[in-house]
């Protein structure tokens, strides 16, 4: 397709006009996918796998290492910078894609014209300081140099992005020179930060202020950040909020739990949220946490759905799916399953305390759960545990894992995978 654009792509890298939704997100899925990986994606063979994200007929892989190589035996080890660009469909490795970045890719998102955003705690690239967001061409690695949002003073943990606008959270202070701390929105075209969104967390609950965690629904109308905040602008909004981001100016909804005010080992985790995801109609979302075994009244250590349009506080999860005291990273809703990834041992366990209670079911690193009733289902191609499972990416056609371990589906995968549908 990049072929038959042609200069058509070259002018819109130069121009930023006409910005489409990513052709992957949001993704729908008919069914549960294989418990069985696929043979041909590459190997991160040191680090962490944190983001992926998928552009055309490439995928892009961030997070920290620094070799990978492709499967098959006799392949050659090669070197990359925290960040790599494979096909899709062969596995191949891009040898022309290659930027080398300083530090840690948190998060990645597909860009048009054959273009990604990468953002983390990185701030160079070869060298020259370029900040914590970035965008990039593939298949060349080269910069855009018309993206300029020159994000300073820390770093960039995530990111979404709808149509012209992006919305980057970490523990930045500065956004093109502007005092902006940990929270903004750009223009996807020029990085230009975005006046009429005056959303500003504060009053962490321990540690420093942080956004960690974000989630957009489809339609780019509600947008749900977590971390050490208590309040949003001036609101109680304990560790998760969600805001407004349909009206030209963006505010907090009345939506508002408290069921994340437990304190699930306050030393250790200065937030213990992680992972979110919207379905793919919005419908609904999932919020996945870390924490420590404190039990069946707290949302430590869980996976819990929540509904979008309820309004008020005091708003209570439709259904909570306890591990029994282990850390649950990331999620991916596909209307089909919820997948969940960590290192847990263990779902359907709320009277668990690092044991498997009364009704357990062995889910060791990953899992689907039942979208309506949130059991786990069948699915239970297994991996070996380690910190666990930090990105999942549902995509038209399956289900990408990226994590620190080897073996995911009783199955040589270095830190990256790929479940098949059926």
């Amino acid at each position: 397709m990049r072929r038959r654009l042609g200069a058509a792509s070259a002018a819109l890298l130069l121009t930023g006009a006409a910005f489409a939704a990513p052709a992957e997100a949001d993704i729908q899925q008919p069914a549960v996918v294989t418990a069985n990986p696929a043979n041909h994606t590459p190997h991160v063979l040191d680090g962490t796998v944190r983001a992926i994200t998928v552009v055309g007929s490439k995928v892009v892989v961030g997070g920290n290492f620094t070799k990978v190589r492709e499967a098959g035996s006799g392949r050659p080890t090669v070197a990359r910078s925290n960040i790599f660009a494979f096909d899709k469909a062969t596995g191949k490795i891009d040898t022309a894609f290659a930027p080398k970045l300083n530090s840690t890719v948190y998060a990645l998102q597909p860009g048009d014209a054959g273009t990604v955003y990468a953002a983390g705690g990185f701030w160079q690239i070869g060298g020259t300081h370029i900040g914590g967001l970035v965008r990039l061409a593939l298949p060349t690695g080269q910069v855009v140099k018309t993206f300029k949002p020159n994000v300073g003073g820390g770093v960039v943990y995530d990111m979404k992005r709808h149509q012209n606008k992006i919305y980057i959270g970490g523990m930045f202070t500065k956004v093109r020179g502007t005092a902006k701390p940990v929270l903004a929105r750009v223009d996807a075209t020029s990085g230009a930060l975005d006046a009429n969104f005056k959303i500003t967390p504060s009053a962490p609950r321990a540690g420093s202020l942080k956004v960690y965690k974000m989630a957009l629904n489809p339609q780019g109308t509600r947008l749900l950040i977590n971390g050490t905040f208590t309040k949003v602008n001036g609101l109680r909004r304990v560790q998760i909020a969600m805001i407004d981001t349909g009206a030209a100016t963006a505010k907090p909804t009345t939506w508002a739990t408290e069921r994340y005010a437990s304190e699930c080992n306050l030393k250790a985790f200065h937030t213990y949220m992680r992972g979110m995801d919207f379905s793919p109609d919005g419908a609904y979302f999932v919020v996945v946490t870390t924490g420590g075994p404190y039990g069946n009244t707290t949302l430590c250590d869980t996976a819990a759905r929540w509904e979008t349009n309820r309004t008020g506080g005091g708003q209570q999860p439709t259904w909570v799916n306890w591990t029994g005291g282990d850390t649950l990273l990331s999620t991916s809703v596909t209307g089909a399953a919820v997948y969940v990834g960590g290192h847990q041992r263990w779902h359907n366990n709320p009277l668990g305390h690092d044991s498997a209670g009364p009704g357990a079911v062995s889910r060791p690193g990953i899992a689907a759960l039942h979208p309506t009733t949130g059991k786990a289902l069948s699915w239970n191609p297994t991996r070996t545990r380690g910190h666990g499972v930090e990105t999942l990416v549902a995509t038209k056609d399956g289900l990408f894992v990226g994590s620190d371990t080897d073996e995911l589906g009783k199955e040589y995968h270095a830190k990256l995978g790929f479940f098949p549908l059926p």
